[in-house]
């Protein structure tokens, strides 16, 4: 048999109908008999050897570091309010102010030994000292700053050595804005998607809810009539927190996602209601002279600034156990990049 003849005898043994069809013939074909395509292969699902995250989940305690982070917060702001209110003449407000950075960066300190388990491990981060590390640096600013704001506490509550007690307070004034923002930094140094991806506008965002702390702070215990450096405090710090953190969002991309779900998302929006809630109060407060707003006032910004970091090292940790936030943004990123070297 001739190879023509099996060709012949192939094309006459043919069934019409029965050939396949491929691209759009096939789609069109599939349309005429009113199934549509149907996708062959299931969606993506993202996840890792045996199940596990691809990122190991921060074993923080929340109630220590989310402490920690309010509370250096809280402490750096009050320096700078004691000062400013030392050098204006308003000496219960510089007190309030004084008294509550002590407590604070006293509580966090106690905050931060408690996580590591032993306070030598604080003391073995202090045995060198990297500019590279945030952990190093803000280990010996801590250091630093914490004796300073208790001897300038101590002078002005024992009314002795005022010299030394100034100087003390100009110290941790100049030290305080570091204070605020290098947990910040801290905590964006890490890998954690919800955390590293904010790592440009985080730092800003602290430093608006440091100084609405400290304004709250000292709303509810300083004499209405020396508030007025506190009030201001309070509603520029919110107009950068909540400007500050909605830009910080919109830039984040995929891993602003956790900040939108479950418990962080709840946290975030009570926060971003009591630290808008509280800088309204506040300004009223000054106008009506009303000890008790001002009151109301300091504790909605108290509780609005320590939502805000709770609702963040919550929605860090979610990030970090699903492993879409790690994996997608690599993925874009490399696309990127490859796109970069065609062009």
């Amino acid at each position: 048999m001739s190879g023509s003849d099996v060709t012949r005898k192939g094309v006459e043994g043919e069934r019409p109908g029965r050939d396949a069809l491929t691209g759009d013939a096939a789609g069109r074909r599939r349309r005429r008999r009113g199934r549509g395509e149907r996708s062959m292969v299931p969606d993506a699902e993202f996840s890792s050897y045996y199940g596990r995250p691809i990122l190991k989940k921060p074993t923080w305690r929340a109630l220590d570091i989310a402490g920690y982070l309010y509370l250096g917060g809280l402490a750096g702001s009050s320096s700078l309010l004691a000062a400013g209110a030392q050098a204006t003449g308003r000496p219960e407000l510089a007190r309030v102010a004084k008294l509550g950075a002590t407590g604070a960066i006293s509580l966090s300190l106690a905050a931060l030994v408690h996580d590591l388990g032993r306070p030598a491990r604080f003391m073995n981060m202090l045995r060198v000292f990297k500019p590279t590390s945030p952990m190093s640096v803000g280990s010996w600013l801590l250091s630093g700053y914490a004796p300073l704001t208790m001897a300038a506490a101590a002078s002005d509550v024992a009314g002795r050595y005022r010299l030394v007690g100034s100087a003390a307070t100009a110290g941790a004034a100049v030290l305080g804005p570091a204070v605020v923002t290098y947990t910040a930094v801290l905590i964006s140094d890490t890998a954690v998607p919800s955390w590293h991806e904010g790592h440009r506008q985080m730092p800003y965002v602290f430093a608006g809810s440091g100084a609405t702390a400290a304004a709250g702070l000292a709303l509810a215990a300083a004499p209405i009539a020396q508030t007025g450096p506190a009030r201001r405090m309070a509603v520029l710090g919110a107009a950068l927190e909540l400007g500050v953190f909605q830009l910080m969002k919109r830039r984040m991309g995929l891993a602003a996602e956790p900040l939108e779900q479950g418990r962080p998302h709840v946290m975030l929006r009570t926060a971003e209601a009591l630290t808008a809630g509280g800088a309204v109060l506040a300004a009223l407060s000054g106008r009506r002279r009303d000890r008790a707003l001002a009151a109301v006032a300091g504790a909605a910004l108290l509780t609005g600034s320590a939502a805000l970091r709770f609702g963040l090292f919550h929605a860090g940790v979610a990030s970090a156990e699903d492993p879409k936030y790690t994996v997608v943004p690599q993925r874009e990123r490399l696309e990127a990049r490859e796109r970069g070297q065609e062009a």
